[in-house]
């Protein structure tokens, strides 16, 4: 690994300059060893380099990461230490950013770290939930058993994003058909008529006026309507990515009829799974809330669970501060106290997970099945429409001789 060091020498000069280490403390012995005082030591990451573009086309799957955890908790339970259970998985992965990923993660192992830290180290492969879950399990002395579990919830959260996303993608289909079709209707198959209109002299009815009126100017106008458009959404993107803007679309997304709902009961059932599974390592339920929020994926749910954290600080439990906001469904509260009051809180919670799976996958259902046919019906006005107004201008015209 390459770093990039601003250091004085030992004629108090102030130089810089990179050198290969294995990790950040090598690096600082190697310059101390030269005569170097250290003022700042950073990884080096040039503008552009093969390897930086080489890992943008090797991310690492959600699968990849799911069977690291199986394989690495079937390893660790055959008595093979963690090092080397590591080293053979790293041997093993076709995924070039993974084998880098891995590399690192077996030389702070084998200098004394915990696997729990060398994972956490890399965010964006392994989440800092199931991190800081691990890390309880290697203070419980059960890691394995805490690996499954990890892999399990997230192959339930896998299928359930998949499922979502695979029944939005005929909708989504069917709308960038209508897109196309209309545009067709509006850039050429208008124009012709018009043109054919222009040279009988016809007079146009006031809706087939206003259609090639619209033709007419689309097309005369078409590059700075393609250009407002990728502008607006520009615009758009960087707005979202605003924490206002962010809470505002994903308070937007919560709202809309159906989907919202669907939304909501997957992020309910991912905030439940989450803390039961938080809660049935033992991490204190403190900890389990400042995990969970920032877990979530959704600014509306963070900062409900925020409130929530706050009110339980002041010992008014879990149930009673979710009460207050709609955000949490009943049921949702009604299993939580009762968890609360019996001691069982993660398998009430798990139990309210399942429900809400299911009734998010129903009412998903029922609005793929409510979108199609409406979308389809939409289309089909939408064009028998331009067709009624042209052809009927047509006969008008027939008419009259």
């Amino acid at each position: 690994m390459v770093y990039k060091y601003l250091a004085y020498n030992g004629s108090g000069k102030l130089v810089k300059g990179t050198l290969s280490a294995a990790d950040e403390e090598a690096a600082n012995e190697a310059l101390t060893f030269a005569g170097f005082r250290t003022v700042s030591l950073k990884k080096y990451v040039p503008l552009f380099s093969l390897d930086k573009l080489g890992d943008s086309f090797y991310q690492v799957k959600p699968t990849e990461v799911i069977l690291f955890y199986r394989q690495l908790a079937m390893l660790i339970k055959s008595g093979t230490n963690i090092a080397t259970a590591v080293d053979l998985l790293q041997q093993q992965s076709s995924n070039r950013k993974m084998q880098q990923v891995l590399r690192e993660v077996i030389s702070e192992i084998r200098g004394g770290g915990q696997l729990s830290t060398a994972l956490g180290k890399n965010p964006k492969i392994f989440a800092q939930n199931y991190t800081r879950l691990l890390n309880v399990g290697e203070q419980s002395g059960n890691p394995e058993l805490v690996m499954e579990q990890i892999a399990d919830y997230m192959e339930r959260e896998l299928v359930t994003s998949k499922e979502v996303k695979g029944a939005l993608m005929m909708p989504g289909i069917t709308a960038g058909i209508a897109v196309v079709v209309v545009g067709l209707l509006v850039m050429f198959v208008l124009p012709s008529f018009g043109k054919l209109y222009d040279s009988l002299g016809a007079k146009l009815p006031p809706a087939a006026k206003t259609m090639m009126a619209f033709s007419t100017w689309s097309n005369k106008n078409w590059l700075s309507v393609v250009m407002s458009i990728i502008v607006i959404a520009l615009l758009g993107y960087l707005y979202v990515r605003t924490p206002k803007g962010r809470y505002n679309l994903d308070k937007l997304l919560l709202n809309i009829p159906l989907l919202g709902r669907v939304r909501l009961l997957s992020e309910l059932s991912r905030l439940c799974r989450s803390v039961a599974l938080l809660v049935h390592a033992g991490l204190p339920l403190t900890e389990t809330m400042n995990q969970v929020i920032q877990g979530s994926t959704n600014r509306v749910v963070a900062e409900a669970l925020n409130q929530v954290r706050v009110e339980m600080m002041k010992g008014e439990g879990l149930s009673r501060p979710m009460s207050k906001n709609k955000l949490f469904l009943p049921m949702m509260v009604q299993m939580i106290s009762v968890g609360e009051e019996t001691g069982n809180l993660d398998t009430t919670l798990i139990a309210v997970a399942t429900s809400y799976e299911a009734e998010a996958a129903d009412t998903m259902h029922t609005f793929v099945g409510l979108i199609q046919p409406t979308m389809t019906i939409g289309i089909g006005l939408a064009i028998a429409g331009i067709a009624i107004t042209l052809f009927s201008t047509i006969y008008g015209m027939t008419e009259a001789f």
